[in-house]
C-alpha cells in the first residue's frame, strides 16, 4: 500500500505531515469558493454585494501580506500558519452560524471575511516559504504539483459537495465544513517539525527587511515582470470567475448547480494539468508558465461567448490545465531561485501584487457589468489579460530561466544590476 504513494510522500516525512493537514483544508476552501457567492445572494445581496464580500476577504492582503512576509522570514513559519488556521476557523465558523440561524446580513459577511482575509494574508507567505524546509530541492516541483493536485481535485469534489450542502443545508452548511477543515489543519501543524531556515531570525528592522525583500524582487527581471502579469490576471480576469460567472449562472444556468458544473469541469482540467506538471521536466519552465497564463486568461471570454453551459464547461477544463501548469512552475521557480531566507518576503510581494490587488477588480466588475453589460465586460477582460501574459513571455529573462529543480542551491545571487533594465523584446 505504501508503494502506491507518490515518492515525495514516501521519502519526505515532514512534507507528508504537512500534506495530510492541508488536504482537507484545501478541499474546504474549494467548497467555500462555490458557496460564498450564493451565501451573499441568499441574504438578499446583489452582484455588487458579491464583489464587496469577496473584496473584504482579499483586501487585508494589501495591508498585511508584507508584514506576514517579514514575520515568516523572521520567525517559525509553521507557527504563523497555525495561528492563521485558528483565526480562520473562528471567522468561518461564525459566518456559518449566522447563515444557519438566519440572522446573517451582508455587513456581517463583510466584517467576518475581513477577519478571515487578515489571517489568510499571514498564512500564504509562510506556506510558500515553508515548503523548501520540509522537502528536498529535487522534489520541490513534485511537492507543488501534488499540492496543486489536491486543490484541483477539490475543484471536482468541492462543487459537488458544495452544491449538495447548499441544497440540503444552505450555504451555511457548506461554510461550516470549511471551518472544520481549518481545525484539522491546525492539528497537523502542531506536530510539524521543519528545519529552520537559513538566518531565519534577523537583527534588522522591519523596514530594512522589507527593503531587502524588495531588492530580491526588483533585481530579477523574471520576478517583477511575472508579478506584473499576474496582477493583470488577478485584477482583470479572475473577477469573471468570482463575480460575473456566478451572476450569469444565476440568470441563465440554474444557479449554484450550473456554476458547480463549470467549476467541476475546470477542476478536472486542473487535475490533468497537475498530473502533467508532476512528471514534466521543461528546460525553460517559466516560458511554459507564461504561455499557460495566456491560455488561462481566456476564461472570461469563454464564459461570455460560449453558446451553452456544456461548451463553457469543456473549454474551462482546457484553461484548468493551463492554470495548474502556471502555478506549479511559477511557485517552483521562486522556491529554487530565491534564497530561502528571503523567500517569504518575495512571496508576500507576489501576494500583494496579485491577490492583494484583486479586490479592486471584484469591486469594479459588478458596477461595470451593470453599466456596459455582462458579456461586453467579460470580452474586455480577456482582451486585456491575454496580451499582458504574452508580453511577459517576451521578456528575455523569462525565456532563459533554466530548470534548477534537480540541483538547486540554497541561495542564488541576484541578476547583474543591468538585468533590471531589460525590457520586453
Amino acid at each position: 500500500m505504501k508503494q502506491l504513494l507518490p515518492a515525495v510522500l514516501r521519502e519526505e516525512r515532514q512534507f507528508a505531515q504537512l500534506f495530510a493537514g492541508q488536504a482537507l483544508s484545501l478541499l474546504g476552501d474549494r467548497v467555500a469558493m462555490v458557496a460564498l457567492p450564493f451565501a451573499v445572494l441568499s441574504v438578499g445581496g446583489s452582484a455588487a454585494d458579491v464583489g464587496l464580500v469577496g473584496a473584504a476577504g482579499l483586501l487585508p492582503t494589501l495591508l498585511f501580506t508584507l508584514v506576514g512576509g517579514v514575520w515568516a522570514d523572521r520567525f517559525r513559519r509553521h507557527r504563523i500558519m497555525l495561528i492563521s488556521d485558528l483565526v480562520r476557523f473562528a471567522a468561518q465558523g461564525a459566518v456559518a452560524v449566522l447563515l444557519i440561524t438566519g440572522v446573517a446580513e451582508v455587513p456581517h459577511l463583510v466584517v467576518l471575511m475581513a477577519v478571515f482575509g487578515t489571517a489568510d494574508a499571514f498564512f500564504m507567505p509562510a506556506a510558500t516559504g515553508l515548503l523548501p524546509l520540509v522537502v528536498s530541492p529535487e522534489r520541490l516541483r513534485e511537492a507543488n504539483a501534488l499540492r496543486g493536485l489536491v486543490l484541483s481535485s477539490g475543484m471536482v469534489v468541492g462543487p459537488a459537495v458544495a452544491g449538495a450542502l447548499v441544497w440540503l443545508a444552505g450555504p451555511g452548511g457548506a461554510l461550516a465544513l470549511d471551518a472544520v477543515s481549518f481545525a484539522v489543519s491546525a492539528a497537523f501543524l502542531l506536530r510539524l517539525r521543519p528545519r529552520p531556515a537559513v538566518d531565519e531570525v534577523s537583527g534588522g528592522s522591519f523596514l530594512e527587511e522589507l527593503r531587502d525583500g524588495w531588492r530580491h524582487v526588483r533585481s530579477r527581471t523574471w520576478v517583477w515582470s511575472g508579478m506584473a502579469a499576474m496582477s493583470v490576471y488577478h485584477v482583470v480576469v479572475l473577477p469573471s470567475i468570482f463575480v460575473l460567472g456566478p451572476v450569469l449562472s444565476e440568470q441563465e444556468w440554474g444557479g449554484a448547480a450550473g456554476w458547480s458544473a463549470v467549476t467541476a469541469a475546470f477542476g478536472i482540467g486542473s487535475v490533468a494539468g497537475d498530473l502533467w506538471a508532476y512528471r514534466l521536466r521543461p528546460a525553460r519552465p517559466l516560458a511554459l508558465a507564461a504561455a499557460a497564463l495566456a491560455v488561462a486568461s481566456c476564461q472570461a471570454l469563454i464564459i461570455g461567448a460560449a453558446p451553452s453551459l456544456a461548451v463553457v464547461a469543456v473549454l474551462e477544463a482546457v484553461t484548468g490545465v493551463a492554470v495548474s501548469l502556471f502555478f506549479v512552475l511559477w511557485e517552483t521557480s521562486l522556491q529554487t531561485h530565491i534564497p530561502e531566507q528571503a523567500l517569504s518576503r518575495v512571496s508576500s510581494y507576489d501576494n500583494l501584487l496579485s491577490a492583494g490587488l484583486m479586490p479592486l477588480g471584484l469591486l469594479v466588475a459588478g458596477p461595470v457589468a451593470a453599466a456596459v453589460g455582462l458579456r461586453p465586460t467579460l470580452y474586455a477582460m480577456t482582451a486585456i489579460g491575454v496580451p499582458a501574459a504574452l508580453l511577459w513571455l517576451c521578456v528575455p529573462a523569462v525565456r532563459r530561466l533554466p530548470d534548477r529543480a534537480e540541483a538547486a542551491a540554497p541561495a542564488e545571487p541576484a541578476e547583474p544590476a543591468g538585468a533590471t533594465e531589460v525590457a520586453p523584446a
